[in-house]
């Protein structure tokens, strides 16, 4: 069995492998694994071993969610890190689903938890109990097969029906590998983690990665664009590694004072969760920050990445998610499952070591999902001549005007390059001549306003006309997820509150 922190505790003991920025706090790779061995040990008295059990974790962002993910795989137990962003009939639906035998809850957590039937516990004292104990070593026995569910991921449910994502230690090592290899990580990186430990890009891109590379990984509970500039901009940190969605590196962009000076200690900036827009790819990598886009998600880990290397590749290829990496195998097919030619969009399956085999006591969801052990992504891509692969749109977001497909990314990127708009989001909706057209819904840049009119003009200058959207809704925010995605359902449900009114 491969436990990266118990090899680094001997490899490199003194190593700092976590900081706590709330907290300060502070542990080797040795500190932490003792600490992990401690809370392992505390849930084997409290489950038992091997057990299968669910853990459920609802707090911000800290160093015991690292803690308890990495001490259930010891222990046998099943982590559930859960969005504490969702309401209480929200959370409930999603602990009916996991039925945890224990549910630790952060520091400022005031949402409450019904629906449940474990033991509640506070999180902070739940890892106070677990460290007061003498400490002895975990045994190898307690832990479930390699390839048994360790952790659920429920999807951030942009659709409005998240479903509980069953990972295993093996989808959690070779999700880290490939992110380590398509990003050249190595010991001496630090990086800074501000997305959501509930999400696999916080977790296990932004966390579990540099861990499994013998790196150092600095634990912040939030994103908030003036703090995390300061952070990167400080040497005493020496941040080397930023991981974060499209939305989060425009936020800073537009951050008053901003300067790409601040974030002149980055070897690498990475972009995931949604498209990364060409132009913002230029605006960065033009200055001399090397952003690299890539793809993945809950149910396939990290599967596509730039190079890293090139400055010319990045730029010659702004607005591709990169190649596979290093275990993943992905096709693009048609409607009936067919390969399509190069240069055509179809839908991205994948297989491959880090892909889940499925979804937590749902069998028709997962039945859904696989066709002959492939795994449907939902997502609609391309790939040229050079191996490059492209993110034209998720399959659910196209609509069809007037009989031609519209990808709403392609559409959103040409808005959002328009330096007076911060945020666009574009849905399909109904239209009694053409079936279906565009909605776009934008926010502007602080102290800089538009007209829907010098929107349209711009798109149609730059999209061919039945993609241009008929419809401009202004908005002081779009609705999104823990991790940074739009919810579009939620938009169609503004759209029709408001009858299809533009006011």
């Amino acid at each position: 069995m491969i436990d990266a922190i118990s090899f680094h505790a001997l490899f490199r003991p003194t190593h700092v492998a976590v900081v706590d920025l709330e907290t300060d706090r502070s542990f080797s790779y040795r500190a932490l694994d003792r600490v992990v061995d401690q809370c392992a040990h505390w849930l084997v008295d409290k489950l038992g071993a091997k057990s299968g059990k669910r853990v459920a974790i609802v707090a911000k962002n800290c160093v015991e969610i690292l803690f308890l993910q990495l001490a259930c795989e010891r222990a046998g137990a099943i982590f559930v890190p859960l969005n504490w962003r969702l309401s209480a009939a929200e959370l409930a639906g999603i602990l009916a689903n996991a039925d945890p035998a224990l549910v630790l809850k952060g520091k400022g957590i005031e949402t409450a938890l019904e629906g449940h039937h474990g033991e509640m516990l506070s999180l902070s004292a739940a890892v106070d109990a677990a460290i007061a104990e003498d400490h002895q070593p975990s045994d190898p026995a307690w832990r479930a097969a390699w390839d048994a569910p360790s952790t659920l991921l429920y999807t951030s449910g942009t659709s409005g029906h998240p479903k509980g994502v069953r990972l295993s230690q093996k989808n959690i090592f070779w999700s880290g590998t490939n992110y380590i290899h398509g990003n050249e990580v190595s010991t001496d990186n630090v990086f800074l983690c501000d997305l959501p430990m509930f999400h696999t890009a916080g977790l296990i891109a932004a966390v579990r990665s540099p861990l499994l590379a013998g790196g150092r990984v600095l634990i912040s509970d939030g994103f908030d664009p003036k703090r995390t500039l300061a952070r990167i901009a400080d040497p005493a940190l020496g941040i080397t590694n930023y991981f974060s969605v499209p939305q989060m590196a425009q936020m800073m962009w537009n951050q008053p004072g901003f300067e790409l000076s601040m974030l002149s200690s980055l070897k690498t900036y990475t972009t995931g969760g949604a498209p990364n827009p060409k132009v913002m790819i230029e605006r960065f990598v033009g200055a001399g920050i090397m952003m690299s886009d890539g793809f993945g998600m809950t149910e396939v880990g990290s599967a596509f990445g730039m190079p890293t290397y090139s400055r010319e590749v990045i730029l010659g290829k702004a607005g591709s998610c990169g190649v596979p990496l290093m275990s993943i195998e992905p096709k693009i097919v048609d409607p009936d499952g067919n390969e399509v030619p190069t240069g055509e969009a179809g839908e991205l399956w994948i297989k491959g070591p880090s892909v889940t085999d499925g979804y937590w006591e749902n069998p028709e969801a997962t039945a859904g999902a696989f066709h002959d052990g492939w795994f449907k992504t939902g997502d609609m891509v391309k790939r040229d001549a050079d191996g490059f692969f492209y993110l034209v749109d998720r399959k659910k977001d196209m609509f069809i005007s007037g009989g031609e497909n519209v990808y709403p990314a392609e559409v959103e990127a040409a808005i959002l390059a328009m330096p007076e708009i911060a945020e666009v989001a574009v849905i399909g909706v109904p239209d009694e001549k053409w079936g279906e057209v565009g909605c776009a819904f934008y926010v502007w840049v602080d102290g800089k306003e538009l007209t829907a009119e010098s929107i349209k003009d711009t798109c149609g200058q730059k999209l061919a006309k039945y993609k241009v959207p008929k419809h401009y809704r202004a908005v002081t925010a779009l609705p999104r997820t823990g991790s940074g995605k739009v919810k579009k359902h939620e938009l169609q449900h503004l759209w029709r509150q408001s009858g299809g009114s533009d006011s």
